[in-house]
């Protein structure tokens, strides 16, 4: 522990970012890195606990307590704080495969979890932990690192998304022959064309995956598993396979209006818009919300980065639409501490909003009840009713409409941003893999093991929509399992 007073010595300051109306002029990202002085400042806030929950990575009333991944925080704090970074990158990538991504997009589990948020704010573990991966980066001291032999096993990985790819690292790591199928155009999924570039540079995933391919790990793109690659094909041609093919089905709201043009799903507006800007800086093939009043569905962190990418193109409004209630301002009751904290936030999107239009777009306790369109078709206003929730006769909280407060506001773009129902079944029901009650894979916990022997599966598809650093540890926990299935025993962690 380097400094023991120094979560009483220095408040708690977060890295800047570029003011929010500069940002809206371009598609670059929008955190600045702090002075080393400073950071190192933030480093010593680090308590070095005799019980730290901040890497416990455990559940606590259905949310993430402490870091799945089990990061070693307090250690690299330390070696921050004394100023020795090529150490703290070698312990951060113990347990991370790629730091550089949870840094900019987990929401941090392990802040909401530090003990010195019992006495103060919690340290600025995620804003150190970006900083010491783009140091290393920097530096040259992140190179491909081939495994020394290779034992003649061949593992497919469908999906390259963060499970997909901490599973391929992994498996590349113990000497197998890693083969990752992914059916867009590049490698990444959800890291590629689910966030915004603005969120996560997409340099940064691509050179990491470059990084996995110079030590051996094979991408086949524009290769859907299940449609023009045969699933049973997999069974035959290799070894053992891990699926990591994400919970990708969109939620959607069948309502009156549904099938208008100009309402889509927010996967659909995110995803064209970032392959349009690695195509040719905005090819025009991207579903525009220049001039348009735009009403998101959705609070949560898609539905930021609609709000996002809809103020970069230019929206004439902005209403982002949200059924549950807003959150306290600082914990609740029944939500103590190590639970995640559940309060108010005001994350990047809603910033930017509030700098163009003067004020938070988000709108609580709302739903849309039914879409307008006009003689072509398209989508010209929505009609929104107030809820309340209630319990019903089963005792569980249902949100019933308001009477009479309908409100009918104008929305040439609808994004629905209401999160995933489950992974998509064709490849599934043609593996005839067996699933849980949700629609996802039945896959034990700690072992990954599907119904079909040799076929794992990670991620999103096992466990649902989930965080990113959740898809980390179940990559890695697959790759491990798979493994020892292959040699008897493992030596990953």
């Amino acid at each position: 522990m380097g400094k023991p007073t120094g979560f009483i010595d220095y408040l708690r300051e977060l890295p800047l970012d570029r003011p929010a109306l500069d940002r809206l002029k371009d598609w670059d990202e929008f955190h600045l890195h702090p002075e080393e002085a400073r950071l190192r400042e933030q480093a010593a806030r680090c308590m070095d606990c005799g019980t730290p929950f901040c890497h416990t990575g455990r559940l606590l009333s259905g949310m993430a307590s402490g870091c799945p991944i089990n990061n070693l925080l307090p250690e690299w704090n330390d070696l921050i704080y004394r100023g020795l970074w090529r150490e703290a990158i070698d312990r951060l990538h113990k347990t991370n495969n790629f730091p550089e991504f949870t840094g900019r997009v987990c929401p941090a589990p392990c802040e909401g979890s530090c003990n010195a948020g019992l006495v103060a704010d919690p340290v600025t573990i995620k804003a150190i932990e970006c900083n010491i991966i783009d140091h290393a980066w920097d530096q040259g001291w992140v190179r491909p690192d081939p495994p020394a032999f290779r034992t003649g096993k061949r593992v497919a990985i469908i999906g390259s998304g963060p499970a997909g790819l901490c599973a391929a690292a992994q498996i590349n790591r113990a000497g197998h022959h890693a083969t990752v199928f992914e059916r867009e155009d590049r490698p990444g999924g959800l890291l590629m064309y689910g966030i915004p570039n603005m969120k996560l540079d997409k340099r940064l995933v691509l050179r990491r995956v470059d990084q996995l391919a110079a030590e051996g790990v094979d991408f086949v793109t524009r290769t859907e598993v299940g449609r023009n690659y045969p699933a049973r094909r997999l069974l035959s041609e290799f070894d053992a396979v891990i699926l990591c093919t994400g919970a990708t089905q969109p939620r959607d709201l069948p309502v009156e209006g549904r099938p208008l043009t100009g309402v889509h799903f927010a996967m659909d507006f995110l995803t064209a818009n970032t392959r349009s800007l690695l195509d040719a800086q905005q090819n025009g093939r991207f579903i525009n919300a220049a001039g348009k009043d735009v009403v998101i569905l959705g609070g949560g962190d898609t539905g930021t980065d609609c709000c996002g990418t809809a103020l970069r193109h230019g929206c004439r409004s902005l209403v982002q639409l949200e059924i549950l209630p807003r959150p306290p301002e600082r914990r609740a009751a029944d939500n103590p501490w190590p639970e995640w904290p559940k309060i108010f936030r005001t994350d990047y999107g809603q910033e930017e909003a509030a700098a163009v239009f003067g004020a938070d777009p988000r709108v609580y306790l709302t739903t849309v009840k039914r879409f307008l369109g006009n003689s072509a078709g398209h989508v010209e206003a929505v009609v929104t009713v107030q809820v309340k929730w209630e319990k019903d006769a089963q005792g569980r909280y249902t949100p019933r409409e308001v009477p009479g407060s309908e409100q009918e506001r104008p929305a040439q773009l609808v994004l629905l941003a209401m999160g995933f129902v489950g992974p998509e079944p064709g490849l599934l029901e043609q593996l005839q893999i067996t699933r849980d009650p949700r629609s996802n894979i039945f896959a034990e916990p700690g072992r990954y093991t599907t119904s079909l022997k040799g076929v794992f599966a990670a991620g999103d598809c096992r466990r649902g929509q989930s965080l990113v650093v959740w898809a980390f540890q179940e990559g890695r926990g697959a790759a491990r399992e798979c493994d020892r299935y292959l040699m008897g025993h493992s030596e990953l962690p």
